[in-house]
């Protein structure tokens, strides 16, 4: 058993469990731990697939009471339907978007170069947004109207370029449309659902081939590493927005950004 390879996949694991819904981009920190902890196996968009599978599913759990009534109140009730419709419109965009582009996306942007620049880029486009957005009109996400939610579906297409954070995109893009902190990032991860749902199943299906049995382990313990951190990230979160706006995610991201076009000169 090498020990050196299952510490690297709880380590990737690690890194986008918490960083799968804060707002400093998942793609991004997995493109360049990957690099700087050499995990260049022949699998290894696999297994970011299925790591991207354990940050999911902690969402399902951590919201499991509300996503349950809402399954069981469709055709009943209308709230449950005006929710269901709204994810639906937010989801589209990048669903189509991310279909047609998926090949150049994956072949020409991911790259530490693209993520860095992205990273600074999406850092000051917060301290912009927590400036000059307007008071809050939407405070819940059942308030939320079909228009709402396919302009927030819009911001979502942003980050398809690595590095941008689809939660960054999204929580960034209902804050600038009148949603309030909380209920931003509230709406961000009920629709991380199907957008990363959708994305991991494409992922998976092109990468099924290079699945084996070897790779159990590995596989196993980035997963669940990314289940436990992604589930303590969205805890935070919530608690955080509660008294915080999201401003030392943007320092975060210009420093970073910077140190890695440093380190690649």
């Amino acid at each position: 058993m090498d020990f050196s390879l299952y510490l690297k996949a709880v380590l990737l694991g690690i890194v986008e469990g918490l960083t799968e819904f804060l707002p400093i981009s998942s793609t991004g920190h997995l493109i360049l731990a990957s690099e700087w902890l050499d995990f260049n196996r022949q699998d290894a968009k696999t297994f970011e697939v299925l790591i991207q599978l354990g940050a999911i599913l902690s969402v399902c759990w951590h919201f499991r009471q509300r996503l349950t009534g809402i399954v069981r109140g469709l055709g009943r009730s209308d709230e449950s339907l005006r929710f269901t419709r709204n994810l639906v419109l937010a989801f589209l965009p990048a669903a189509a978007l991310g279909g047609l582009l998926h090949g150049f996306i994956k072949q020409v942007l991911f790259s530490p170069l693209v993520v860095a620049w992205a990273l600074i880029v999406g850092g000051f486009a917060i301290l912009l947004i927590e400036r000059y957005a307007p008071a809050p009109r939407v405070q819940r996400i059942d308030d939320i109207s079909p228009g709402l939610a396919l302009r927030i579906g819009l911001a979502q297409t942003l980050a398809l370029i690595p590095g941008v954070s689809r939660s960054g995109a999204t929580i960034m893009g209902g804050m600038a449309c009148g949603l309030s902190r909380q209920a931003a990032t509230e709406f961000s991860f009920f629709l991380a659902i199907p957008v990363m749902f959708a994305a991991t199943a494409y992922d998976l299906v092109k990468s099924w081939d290079h699945l084996s049995a070897d790779s159990v382990g590995v596989f196993s313990a980035g997963f669940v590493a990314a289940f436990l951190s992604a589930l303590a990230a969205i805890r935070f979160l919530l608690r955080f927005v509660s008294t915080h706006d999201f401003r030392p995610f943007a320092w975060y991201r210009i420093v970073f950004g910077v140190v890695v076009l440093v380190t690649l000169m």
